[in-house]
């Protein structure tokens, strides 16, 4: 069972999808329902366990949220790391979180997304050629925990 209805993980995927046609960077949601520790730890786990550090260009980004806890965090590859502003992360998850205190996680997530697309596609433009190295859908982690 998702958290999210059809509509809304189709939202999130076509959020993903048109993020992804201006940049030859790639964006990725994981999501589960408990986060033992640190959010920012877990998404690195993820980030490595999902394969986003092997993009061509490092510039991978990943949306984790661990829905029950309440813990999100937003991680980008070194690559993306290098050229955006520092606080970029930081002001990008205050954005979502404001969907997420008025109980709209989708509309979170989609706002995150649209949010690292734009900077993606400023420093990492699409290149003529570009494969889609990533699947653009939502990825449930643990599923035997999460039922």
């Amino acid at each position: 069972m998702s958290i999210f209805t059809k509509e809304e993980q189709e939202l999130i995927a076509n959020a993903i999808a048109d993020a992804e046609k201006a940049t030859s960077g790639e964006i990725r949601i994981a999501i589960e329902k408990q986060c033992h520790g640190s959010a920012f730890e877990r998404a690195t786990q993820y980030f490595t366990e999902l394969g986003m550090d092997k993009t061509a260009q490092h510039n991978g980004v990943l949306i984790y949220l661990a829905y029950e806890d309440h813990k999100f965090a937003i991680i980008g590859d070194r690559g993306i790391d290098h050229v955006v502003p520092e606080d970029f992360w930081e002001t990008t998850q205050v954005a979502m979180k404001a969907h997420f205190l008025s109980g709209n996680l989708a509309e979170g997530i989609v706002a995150g997304v649209s949010l690292a697309g734009e900077k993606l596609a400023l420093f990492f433009p699409y290149q003529n050629g570009d494969v889609n190295e990533l699947p653009n859908d939502i990825i449930y982690m643990n599923q035997e925990e999460n039922h």
